[in-house]
């Protein structure tokens, strides 16, 4: 079966729905050289970076997906001196496409937030609504357990170093999760009875506060927190079409050290 990079995006946004996004999100199809191109290989990506560009050129790679767009605030010039237009410049003269789906994964089922759960190899058990375009989930543990016990096995899940937390110094048995930016949703979690919350970023300031309300804060880092959804998306091209090579790059640029 042969599919074509507008006939791709087509099926993305059917699996993937547009109604979805927010409201402020950019994504979708935000390159395309050719529409009319053949997609045969596809690189699979979090970030558009300077590198998965330069892998998805080197690798004669077709057409770029990833969770963050590339283009997200308006482009004022198409020149090679700025970060972004340069690497659209660069993916339009190999003739590469990029898609990304972004907050449309967020709130997708089994998107996002449902991949982070499946890493921790937790059961999603309810969801809590962060704003009206917004959902994360809740996951429960069969029995309680401590607060350093739990950020152990969230270290050792997502295979980081180290997480910022806040000690509420409460056992951890209902946890709120939202992958990436999850900072201004920590009262929802509380509202909806979580005794503790996990979420890339959540910032100094909000999580001082999450122990005084009552709640834990594990902030785990935006990119592992999102980057268990590359194998969803990877899924959805094989669904799509299951002759295609579909690859995952799970480097980061921005490394613990």
């Amino acid at each position: 079966m042969a599919i074509s990079v507008t006939e791709l995006s087509k099926y993305l946004d059917e699996r993937v729905p547009r109604s979805l996004s927010c409201s402020w999100d950019n994504d979708g199809l935000l390159c395309c050289p050719d529409p009319d191109r053949m997609v045969e290989r596809v690189l699979v990506a979090l970030d558009v970076t300077e590198k998965i560009v330069d892998m998805a050129i080197d690798g004669k790679y077709d057409l770029l997906l990833t969770h963050h767009p590339l283009i997200f605030r308006p482009i004022k010039a198409l020149t090679p001196m700025d970060v972004v237009p340069k690497k659209l410049l660069k993916l339009i003269g190999a003739g590469v496409s990029a898609i990304a789906l972004h907050t449309r994964l967020d709130a997708l089922d089994g998107g996002v937030n449902d991949a982070l759960a499946s890493t921790l190899g937790l059961p999603v058990v309810a969801r809590f609504a962060c704003e009206d375009e917004l959902e994360g989930r809740i996951v429960g543990l069969d029995h309680s357990v401590s607060f350093p016990d739990f950020t152990a096995s969230v270290k050792q899940a997502l295979g980081v170093n180290f997480v910022n937390c806040a000690d509420a110094g409460i056992p951890v048995r209902r946890i709120g999760l939202l992958g990436g930016e999850g900072g201004d949703f920590i009262r929802a979690a509380l509202n909806a009875g979580c005794d503790t919350y996990l979420t890339g970023r959540a910032g100094y300031h909000a999580m001082l506060d999450a122990s005084e309300l009552g709640i834990n804060v594990i902030e785990a880092g935006h990119f592992y927190t999102e980057v268990p959804v590359c194998r969803v998306l990877a899924d959805l091209i094989h669904e799509c079409d299951h002759s295609l090579t579909v690859d995952i790059c799970t480097d980061s640029t921005l490394r613990q050290a």
